[in-house]
Parts: structure tokens; sequence; C-alpha cells
């Protein structure tokens, strides 16, 4: 954050993904007086989310729900935007190699599965996809890691191992050292390695039938020292949030909304989110939606209802 002379916009320092809603705001095509939005290039974006959460060294950053979860029960100084930024439907993103036999949802339990961290946030959606839809809850597996959370506090639970120095996911699961992996963005298109789930898209579409949202990736955040010493400059980066997602509007009629805004949109999803959590042993402390939503409330109000 540099502080200029008040006639001079807040210069701070961003790092976002470029998405179609977030791409008019990093040209500069969509401004406000207030801040000037100097965005980092960080790829892929989740190596902004460690960072931030542990040092906060952006002022406004991207971060998955998750990470944002546990760096707020872990007292860290970030502030949530009721602002969505990426959300998807998480039922194709378990994998398994169909080379090796056919796997399928009901013969998971005792199987190895690698996920990146096992505080990854698509992980914990399908997680808690598989335990709520399919009936196979995260202790039947032996999940296999390669990477660490995000918060350095954070320990996994018992039923979770670190692979061997060097590894990755997708060249295990062709050796046959996993059963099954979850992969997100990276997911392959390639022979043989197939969902998990059967007809993901459909099992997707029954999942929203009756939770009504898409599950949420990534939202945003600010400091609190941003926050605390300059409430005016985060209601300028949240209304530059919704302005970009105003532009986007008509591109996709009809289709379920992934990009949640405003606290009475997101209330539901992360009161669903936190039970997810709390059941996969994710959080060291039990969060209320409320005490998330007061960080900001004071400063975005009926702004952001």
């Amino acid at each position: 954050m540099t502080v200029n002379p008040a006639t001079q916009p807040l210069r701070l320092k961003t790092a976002l993904k470029t998405y179609p809603h977030t791409r008019a705001l990093k040209t500069g095509e969509l401004s406000a007086p207030a801040v000037e939005l100097i965005f980092e290039n960080v790829e892929p974006i989740y190596r902004a989310f460690a960072p931030m959460a542990r040092n906060q060294v952006y002022d406004v950053s991207e971060m998955a729900i998750v990470t944002y979860l546990q760096a707020k029960a872990y007292g860290k100084p970030v502030v949530l935007l009721p602002a969505v930024v990426a959300a998807r439907f998480q039922q194709g993103c378990i994998v398994y190699n169909a080379r090796r036999g056919k796997l399928d949802v009901g013969s998971l339990a005792g199987k190895k599965v690698g996920v990146r961290a096992y505080s990854q946030t698509t992980g914990m959606w399908v997680r808690a996809i598989l335990a709520q839809t399919y009936g196979v809850r995260p202790e039947q597996i032996e999940w296999v890691t390669i990477e660490d959370a995000h918060l350095a506090e954070y320990r996994d639970p018992p039923f979770v191992r670190r692979a061997e120095p060097d590894k990755q996911l997708l060249p295990m699961l062709r050796a046959g050292e996993l059963d099954a992996a979850i992969l997100g963005n990276d997911l392959p298109d390639e022979p043989g390695i197939e969902p998990l789930i059967d007809n993901a898209a459909a099992a997707d579409h029954a999942w929203y039938a009756i939770h009504r949202y898409v599950p949420v990736n990534h939202v945003v955040v600010v400091t609190k020292a941003l926050a605390d010493a300059h409430p005016h400059a985060v209601r300028a980066v949240y209304d530059l949030l919704c302005r970009g997602k105003a532009s986007v509007a008509a591109e996709n009629p009809g289709k379920p909304d992934k990009l949640l805004l405003g606290y009475d949109a997101l209330r539901g999803p992360l009161e669903e989110t936190l039970a997810f959590c709390e059941q996969q042993r994710l959080l060291p402390c039990k969060l209320t939606v409320d005490e998330i939503f007061a960080d900001s409330l004071g400063i975005l109000g009926d702004a952001a209802r």
C-alpha cells in the first residue's frame, strides 16, 4: 500500500487472476478515483495465497475459501470481502486411471487418493460431496499430499500422509501409486484418465438443485491494516468487483451464478462451507458467519447486502 497525497488514489498491491470479470479491472477499463490497483503477476494464482495468509504481502488478494477460513481461525489480520471470484462444480475433479482397471465411488473406501494439500479447497469440496452424497467419509480414505497447507500452523489429520519428495500426482496416478487423484485447474485431457464419478455433470446439477449455489473456490480479502486505515479504499475495491461482475453479466444468461456478491448471497454457502471444514478437521476452532462478516460489515454496510 502506497499512501499518496489526498488528491491522488491510494496505490494497492493486488493479486487477482485474469478472469472475464476481472479483466477490465486489470486493463484499467474499470477504475475508481479512490484507488489504483497495482497488479502483481502471480501464476498460478494459488501461489499468492500462502504469502497473503501468512504475511499479508498484498493489500488486496484473491484467496481460496479454505485458506481464508483457516487464516481467520488462526487470527491472521485479513478481512473477507463478500465477493466470490471463482467457483465451479467439483464432481469431475476426482479422476482415476482406467487403464489399470475400473474404479467407482462405491469402492473408494480404503483406497489411496492424492490431493495437492489436504487443505486445498477443491479437495474439501470433493470430500464433502463424497461424504454427503455417496457416504464415503474422509477418514475411510488414505489421503496422499505433495504440499503443505497455506497456513503453517495447520496439521493434517492422521489419515493423511505426505508423498516422497518431488513426487507429483499425475505421474503417481499413471504408475498406480495412487488409486485416484483430485485435480482442479490441472485436470488432464489424457486417454485413460477418467472421472471417478459417473455422469459428473449430471451429478453436479443434482447437487445444485439441492444446495442452490455453485461450490465456492476463491474469494477476495484485504488486509486489516487497509480496512482500519482506509475504509473508503475497501469500499472502492468492492465496488470495482461488483462492476466487474456486471460487465460480463450478459454472457451467462440463465446459468447458475458463480460470482456471488453480498452478505445475503454468501450466508448460506458459507454456513455449509464452515460445516464441511469442521467435519473434515480443517479448522482449529469453531467460526460463525456473523463473526466473519463483522470484519467488513461496518465498512460496506447496506451496499453489500
